[in-house]
């Protein structure tokens, strides 16, 4: 392999974000740069962020040395993908494993989308300040300059284990209704945030029981101006009459007001109404980025659809994914139709992969996303909204004020699912958990270190932090509360994924 190595900073698209993130792209440069001296290699750097899919196209297109990419905030998948895709030079992902700046966030997703176009790449990463001393990186970061590969140990995971007869038939039976009325997403907008991993397209979800309508989100402010303002006081004296606190007008967010709040409802009664008129399944919401400008934050909507206790509802939640992610409507759905039919109560959470740490000689994940997790989450009772809080979304991400679905997941089993793609093939990952309680210094831990706007599961998901970061093909994670993971197992199977375990199996 090439002595010499070239550097890069996968960015975001918006300036801001890579304006903070600069002294940390700095700092893991000069540190990426002093480990690989002394492996005896050459590592240069490609100045400036790549905030575009034509600066990846532009600047790694032409290189055919091996390659490093610093991953020290969230980043956009394309803008890495585009410039690598069909070259075969070695390419390794580094990140930090920081809360605040989440390098490990756009490492997972670049990953996950390098995987779906058949990019090969290694993953790297450290929580050490200073990289050089950590024995195990630098081996491994040495096996990379030697061979252009990084392997990780595989144990954790194996294919789909045998089911019992009582799981098989719950999974035969919702195959059965699905053959007979296949799963529509309806599709406002298009997969978000650069997520190339995030879309299987008709073509690929037909052959499992599921298909798609977009809609243009342009459609939805047009939409919210039709809104009868009655409809809309009645589901704002709902709301707070059910649990939700509001957090209008606090320091830092004055411009975050009730009137905020009766704007997000207004979009809320416009993706419902979208949703019934084509008779919708589930829903995958773009929002980010074309509509910030625009209107309010999708996020309280969402936090509302995933939840049976909201205005209009037909006394179930309506699954959403934010940011259109496909890979995560299809397991929350058939995840909720599972628990229907055991008598659970059907509420799926959607969430980020954002951080984590040891505690108590386990390593436990924290579960973050700024919209799609339902108030169940917080509370165990479908008819409350009882532990909801309603932050304003930062305002340097979100110029319009509007509110969070925010709360702290309560303790109890769970299964969790994702589906990702490979090639053409779709695949389901599975694995059992625990939602965590922690006490309130090392909630407030976490929480202070990554958005304490938004809602926060502290979650084993029953594999190693080297299982995860390694092999997990997405940033994205779908959870129920309670044991479905047979059921989910066979109803995987039965429509035609391919299903990997990812955890210790007994």
């Amino acid at each position: 392999m090439s002595k010499d190595v070239a550097l890069f900073w996968p960015g975001d698209y918006r300036d801001k974000p890579n304006e903070l993130a600069l002294p940390l792209a700095r700092e893991a440069t000069r540190q990426m740069e002093a480990a690989l001296k002394r492996l005896g290699r050459r590592p240069y750097l490609v100045e400036g962020f790549l905030s575009r899919p034509a600066d990846a196209i532009t600047k790694l297109g032409p290189i055919d040395d091996p390659m490093i990419g610093l991953f020290v905030h969230w980043v956009y998948g394309p803008h890495t993908v585009d410039g690598v895709v069909g070259k075969d030079n070695p390419l390794l992902l580094a990140s930090n494993f920081d809360g605040t700046f989440p390098g490990l966030v756009g490492l997972l997703n670049t990953g996950a989308c390098l995987e779906s176009v058949g990019r090969e790449a290694s993953r790297l990463w450290t929580e050490a300040p200073d990289w050089s001393q950590d024995e195990d990186f630098m081996a491994r970061l040495e096996a990379w300059c030697d061979t252009g590969r990084i392997e990780w140990d595989e144990g954790e995971l194996s294919g789909a284990p045998a089911v019992g007869a009582a799981a098989q038939a719950i999974a035969d039976e919702i195959a059965e209704e699905i053959h007979r009325r296949r799963i529509l997403v309806l599709m406002l907008g298009d997969t978000s945030m650069g997520m190339v991993n995030g879309y299987f397209g008709y073509r690929r979800l037909v052959r499992h029981g599921f298909t798609e309508h977009k809609v243009d989100q342009a459609w939805l402010p047009k939409r919210m101006e039709g809104i009868d303002p009655a409809r809309v006081e009645a589901a704002f004296d709902f709301v707070k009459a059910r649990g939700v606190t509001f957090h209008w007008g606090e320091a830092g967010a004055e411009d975050f007001t009730p009137d905020s709040t009766r704007e997000q409802l207004k979009l809320y009664f416009a993706a419902l109404d979208l949703a019934r008129e084509f008779q919708a399944d589930c829903i995958g919401w773009q929002y980010q980025l074309g509509l910030i400008p625009v209107t309010t934050p999708s996020d309280f909507c969402e936090g509302l659809l995933n939840s049976a206790c909201r205005p209009e509802s037909d006394g179930s939640p309506l699954i959403t994914a934010t940011e259109a992610d496909q890979g995560n409507v299809i397991p929350m759905e058939l995840m909720k139709r599972i628990l229907q039919k055991r008598g659970l109560h059907e509420a799926v959470m959607f969430h980020d992969v954002r951080w984590g740490g040891e505690e108590d000689g386990r390593f436990l994940w924290v579960l973050l996303n700024s919209g799609s997790c339902g108030a169940y989450a917080f509370n165990h009772d479908p008819d409350t909204l009882d532990g909801v809080h309603s932050w304003r979304q930062p305002a340097m991400y979100f110029p319009n004020p509007g509110g969070t679905f925010a709360g702290l997941s309560k303790p109890g089993q769970m299964t969790w699912a994702r589906a990702w793609l490979t090639g053409d093939e779709i695949v389901m990952d599975i694995g059992r958990g625990e939602v965590v309680e922690l006490p309130e210094e090392r909630v407030r831990h976490y929480w202070d270190g990554t958005t304490p706007q938004w809602p926060l599961m502290m979650a084993d998901l029953g594999c190693s932090q080297d299982t995860l970061m390694a092999h997990y093909q997405s940033n994205h994670v779908a959870v129920a509360y309670g044991d479905i993971f047979e059921e989910m197992v066979a109803l995987s199977q039965k429509l035609g994924f391919r299903v990997r375990i990812v955890g210790k199996q007994d």
